[in-house]
């Protein structure tokens, strides 16, 4: 279901209700509240504009102040604020407005849901009032979780803050001056409303094929089939599920475990790798893992045939799909963006040498490690395919055409993919390759778009998210209970790459009885299998890691004995400690006494 078409017609419907008579208007033309009651369209436009809100970027856009990326658009308030513009008043990470908006109105959708006539059907209303109350409860879960993520922190008198928590439709008559819930009660109301969800909403959208299917409590109210399929059937698909649910009770719970926030927040590791467990046990564990989860944007073979609201293997929630038909420009601006010069692109992500490095050896060896191979006169010889798979660097192959980054002398390879040759060229010595599709063209004269499908939640975060906290909690080889451990979940991630499959990935086999090791071997799995997916920032803020590291690239040019490779510093970053806690809004803390800033803000 587009959502968007949702929003269109409800503002069409209210739209068209206020011309009851274009000579002699009323003197209110805004309808109320009571008028949802009868108007199910009119009402399900709050529960739309929720899905219409959801904070998830199509592409890389925070990663850009991180050690992984700069950009060569100077406009980015992302790179500025790494250079040192990030203040409470110009805060390019803020949630608070638009996660504040979207709650007040799931609040009032919360409010009214059962008293609209969704069907004419008794038990069919139900189902109704039951679906819908679970997606606006994980809604509301959702924006919570974002503002907790973005604005929570510890205070100068060393509380653990989180925000203000509001569960009823505020008006002109509601407290608005409220203080900060703490950290720890932010996360239980979030565990609450998640827990609700997950009654009510079913593992996934499916139609049934007779009233014995029906779950015993819609048997109980005389519910049928065509009923039961019409409000959880596959015409709901894309909304969200019990499954999706538990995937964010999961997320939820990494974040309150890390060692920025664990010391107030109540959530233990255990806890969170068995909320990750729950999810990762519905598909099989280990065995679930898609085998190309690691490509899947360019796994065209799937993307193109999915049927509407369908997911791969490897894609556990996703956005409707862009083209280029009505979604023209969203169906190329991607690559557009991200194209080397050559291509037609702007070259706008460039990785850093930093990210780079952190691509073990094929052999699963760190190219630090004396045992790995790596050559420093040939730096992309022999290391993990996941960085031809992520990152075109010096003399990749793609679209056909070799890629020069390195300022060569000759006139053959003096291209405008070379490092600051032009404005759209590399900064680092490196362009974007993963979340483009290569059969995608940004020639003005050829232009071709293909589908894209904006992923708002992967599997192999959630084993991931798996392997960390269970690290964690039992070390690289417990499991808890489960049926797999940390050390179990990395390698198979790894081997699906084609890291350590001709030496048994001797590397961790070698730290899988160290569990501060295996703790920095899950971080750089999740920095390299997540990259240029907007986590690296906050990922490195809720593991207390340095946020100041010099973005680093790389010149290449050609010496007479082959070329030359010589580090370069690309941007010196400009952060400070307080800064792994985000700010509440200036302009929030000018209106209302009762909030207490984070400390250093």
């Amino acid at each position: 279901m587009k959502l968007k078409n949702i929003l269109l017609s409800t503002a069409l419907l209210a739209t068209l209700s206020a011309c009851e008579d274009m000579f002699e208007p009323a003197q209110e033309n805004n309808r109320g509240i009571e008028e949802m009651f009868s108007d199910p369209n009119y009402a399900s436009g709050l529960l739309g504009y929720g899905y219409a809100m959801l904070p998830y970027d199509n592409s890389s856009v925070s990663d850009v102040a991180t050690d992984d990326a700069v950009t060569n658009d100077l406009t980015s308030n992302y790179s500025k604020m790494a250079l040192g513009a990030w203040s409470s008043s110009n805060n390019p990470m803020e949630q608070w407005q638009a996660r504040r908006a979207t709650i007040q109105y799931l609040n009032t959708f919360l409010s009214i849901v059962d008293q609209v006539q969704w069907s004419a059907t008794t038990s069919t209303n139900q189902m109704y009032i039951d679906k819908l109350r679970g997606e606006a409860y994980a809604l509301r879960a959702l924006n919570n979780f974002y503002l907790l993520q973005a604005h929570g922190g510890w205070t100068a008198d060393g509380q653990l803050l989180g925000v203000p928590m509001v569960f009823e439709p505020e008006d002109k008559d509601s407290e608005f001056n409220l203080p900060r819930n703490t950290f720890s009660d932010c996360v239980n109301y979030i565990f609450e409303d998640l827990d609700k969800a997950i009654d009510l909403l079913p593992l996934d959208y499916a139609n049934i094929s007779s009233n014995a299917e029906l779950p015993v409590k819609y048997q109980q109210i005389g519910a049928e089939m065509g009923g039961y399929n019409l409000v959880f059937g596959t015409y709901q698909r894309g909304r969200i599920t019990k499954r999706i649910a538990e995937a964010f009770k999961a997320q939820v719970a990494l974040l309150a475990a890390s060692p920025a926030y664990r010391d107030g927040s109540g959530v233990t590791s255990e806890m969170a790798a068995n909320y990750a467990a729950t999810v990762l046990n519905r598909i099989g564990g280990i065995s679930g893992i898609d085998p190309r989860g690691n490509t899947w944007y360019m796994n065209t073979d799937e993307l193109d045939n999915m049927g509407s609201g369908e997911v791969t293997a490897e894609i556990l929630w996703r956005g409707n799909r862009t083209n280029g038909d009505a979604d023209w420009d969203m169906g190329i601006t991607q690559e557009k963006n991200n194209f080397p010069p050559t291509l037609y692109g702007s070259g706008r992500i460039n990785p850093t040498q930093n990210l780079v490095d952190a691509f073990p050896m094929a052999n699963g060896f760190p190219i630090t490690d004396v045992n790995s191979g790596y050559s420093a006169n040939n730096p992309y010889a022999n290391r993990d395919p996941r960085l031809t798979e992520y990152i075109l660097y010096n003399e990749s192959e793609y679209k056909g055409k070799k890629i020069i980054t390195g300022l060569y002398a000759d006139s053959e390879n003096k291209t405008d993919d070379g490092l600051n040759r032009i404005g759209t060229s590399t900064r680092t010595g490196y362009y974007l390759r993963k979340l483009l599709r290569e059969d995608c063209s940004a020639d003005p004269s050829s232009l071709n778009t293909k589908y894209h499908f904006p992923v708002r939640i992967r599997y192999t975060e959630i084993f991931l998210a798996y392997a960390e906290a269970a690290n964690d909690a039992w070390g690289p080889t417990g499991n808890g209970g489960n049926t797999y451990s940390a050390y179990d979940v990395i390698k198979a991630l790894r081997a699906r790459a084609g890291v350590g499959t001709d030496n048994g990935d001797a590397y961790l086999e070698s730290i899988k009885n160290d569990k501060d090791k295996m703790t920095e071997l899950i971080r750089n799995e999740r920095r390299i299998e997540l990259c240029f997916e907007n986590k690296r920032f906050w990922d490195i803020r809720r593991w207390n890691l340095p946020l100041n590291e010099t973005a680093k690239g790389v010149r290449i040019e050609q010496g007479n004995n082959g070329l030359i490779y010589t580090l370069i510093d690309v941007e010196i970053r400009n952060y400070q400690d307080y800064m792994h806690y985000g700010p509440i809004p200036y302009s929030e803390m000018l209106k209302w006494d009762n909030l207490q800033q984070n400390k250093g803000w």
